[in-house]
């Protein structure tokens, strides 16, 4: 390989960037899920668009942003699952696409709770 050849511009797709944000983001120990937004569902269903759910990407030639939502489980410390959320959506875009993430902002739209979770004196309706 010589250095300084250059044979055409790299242009990685949102949709890419999305896609490895949203796989980090859902390997991140606490995140329940990604939230998928009512206008990212109508875009979905009108465009007929494959949109990552939960993801927003704005994608440079150089740089990318990225925005999350997201839904964590009860009980744990938010500030804590999303630091580590920017830091891990922030590695991998990097590492995989040799993009310089600017931002990863993360908003957090639910809790969720595990559904086998019932109190002693409230018995299942039905079996």
């Amino acid at each position: 390989m010589t250095e300084g050849f250059d044979t055409g511009i790299i242009r990685i797709s949102d949709d890419v960037v999305a896609t490895i944000a949203g796989l980090a983001a859902l390997e991140t120990p606490g995140i329940a899920a990604m939230s998928g937004g009512i206008s990212e569902g109508l875009a979905k269903r009108l465009s007929g668009k494959n949109v990552q759910r939960g993801v927003s990407v704005e994608v440079g030639q150089l740089e990318a942003a990225i925005d999350l939502r997201i839904i964590v489980h009860y009980g744990i410390p938010i500030q804590e699952v999303s630091r580590q959320l920017q830091r891990n959506v922030k590695e991998a875009v990097e590492n995989m696409t040799g993009l310089n993430v600017v931002e990863v902002n993360v908003k957090v739209e639910g809790v969720a709770f595990k559904e086998d979770e019932q109190s002693p004196e409230e018995p299942h309706r039905v079996k």
